[in-house]
């Protein structure tokens, strides 16, 4: 075990606090399955935060998700939804990081709530196993005296509740077993998995004299439902999938976190109980799914005749491997043969990068239309040029005209005296030459102008003072 289980694999790891943390964080809440692409990012983001406090973890995301992988901490499946792949725990990280929880948190196992839990089930399979029907109805009258008597005592106004710090005992007691579920149908799965491998290696291996699963599959026979996992399985589920079970345990988780007690519960803890049924029947039913897919699979792998070529070709290989061994002491395996094998397979690339060819983008559509040349307009030219460059030539007119009846003028001066006639222009045009050959004494002033749309404009400007003609 110590080689080969998954759970002492990731306890005994060089970054086991870190694995442990990171994938309960993203796969062991509500979210027990990822995109790989939503997991990468994530855990990138997480690794910068640690690496921040002085954690030695040089890969990224998707390196560290490949080791964990291969580790037997991850289970990576087709997403059912969409393209690409998904992330979950394997059992092996599930038993894991429950056990470092309990570390963490540990509970109190000798309890009051946990042996009259033990000593219930016991008595009740003590009485449904008893093949003497005298004693049977002996414990089935005492146990009906007992009802009789408590019914009596309620009736009589002597109702006696649990003490509140026995009954948050109890609902503890339960989310520790009910904690247990996630990593049972992790196992169950991989259960699964494992019969659906098995029952294959079985047909491919099978000769002629052992043909007992080829005909029970040929029958029609769902093996894998008909397995002690899948009978076990559908019991469970048939009281899962219930109305009646349901409804009531719905009702009892209701009533239940109404009570007082139920305060104390943390709120994870609640919202657990709450979706607790439902998470039951969504796990449930994604197991029916796997039987279903892997039942499809085997039919339809017998039916097809697949496996008589997966046993031609699990002969030739036992072939080669046999003729190998006496050939190694002849000939080293790095010794050229001389021949050549040319693999039937194409170069892999990204189907984003593809892209159809539409003759259409190369045709043509709008007519050709011919501009003749023409003389050109001196007007225009000017024109064209005041649109895109400010004119400082008439500008350095107009203050010099105003300097010619003041001794010093303001932008707002010249502007009053010489509306802008670029707009806005005209404005950044004064305010340059201002700042350029111009003083500034300080103070702020108003200066207004119309725009190019004849909408009219005010700004609030350092004020700047003309003193002398400008050149």
């Amino acid at each position: 075990m110590l080689e080969t289980d998954a759970t002492w694999r990731l306890l005994r790891a060089d970054n086991a606090p870190v694995i442990a943390a990171l994938l309960s964080e993203h796969l062991g809440g509500e979210d027990r399955r990822l995109p790989t692409d939503d997991l990468y990012e994530r855990i990138d983001h997480d690794l910068e935060a640690l690496r921040g406090h002085g954690f030695d973890l040089p890969q990224s995301a998707q390196g560290y998700c490949a080791e964990w992988r291969k580790a037997g901490f991850l289970t990576r499946r087709p997403a059912e939804e969409a393209r690409g792949e998904t992330f979950e725990l394997a059992p092996g990280a599930l038993a894991a990081i429950r056990t470092l929880e309990q570390l963490a948190a540990p509970r109190q196992t000798v309890t009051e709530s946990r042996l009259a839990s033990i000593g219930a089930q016991l008595g009740q399979l003590a009485v449904d196993t008893d093949p003497d029907a005298t004693r049977r109805l002996q414990q089935l009258h005492a146990q009906r005296d007992r009802l009789d008597a408590q019914i009596e005592r309620i009736q009589a106004g002597d109702l006696e509740t649990l003490d509140p710090a026995r009954a948050l005992e109890r609902v503890r007691d339960i989310l520790a077993q009910a904690e247990e579920i996630p990593s049972d149908f992790a196992r169950v799965r991989a259960e699964f998995d494992d019969l659906n491998r098995d029952l294959r290696a079985r047909i491919v291996e099978s000769d002629e004299t052992q043909r007992s699963v080829l005909d029970e599959v040929f029958r029609g026979v769902d093996l894998i439902a008909e397995s002690d996992e899948g009978r076990s399985f559908a019991g469970f589920s048939a009281l899962v999938l219930d109305p009646a079970v349901g409804e009531a345990f719905d009702d009892d988780i209701a009533r239940v976190l109404d009570r007082a007690f139920a305060a104390d519960l943390t709120p994870a803890h609640r919202r657990f109980l709450r979706r607790f049924i439902g998470t039951l029947k969504d796990h449930s039913g994604e197991i029916h799914e796997v039987i279903t897919t892997f039942a499809r699979g085997l039919r339809r792998y017998v039916q097809s005749q697949d496996y008589q070529r997966d046993r031609v070709l699990r002969g030739l290989l036992r072939t080669a491997l046999a003729d190998g061994v006496p050939a190694s002491a002849e000939i080293k395996p790095y010794q050229p043969t001389g021949l050549r094998l040319d693999l039937s397979a194409v170069a892999l690339s990204s189907v984003g990068a593809i892209r159809l060819h539409d003759p259409a983008e190369f045709d043509a559509t709008a007519p050709i239309v011919e501009h003749e040349s023409g003389m050109a307009d001196l007007a225009t030219l000017r024109a064209l040029a005041r649109e895109t460059e400010i004119d400082f030539a008439e500008l350095i007119d107009h203050v010099n005209a105003v300097l010619a009846e003041l001794d010093q003028a303001t932008v707002r001066q010249v502007l009053e005296r010489h509306p802008a006639s670029q707009g806005v222009a005209s404005v950044v045009g004064l305010l340059t030459l201002a700042a350029n050959q111009g003083s500034a004494p300080g103070g702020v002033e108003t200066v207004r102008w119309r725009g190019v749309d004849a909408a009219a404009r005010a700004a609030d400007i350092p004020i700047y003072l003309f003193t002398g003609r400008l050149l």
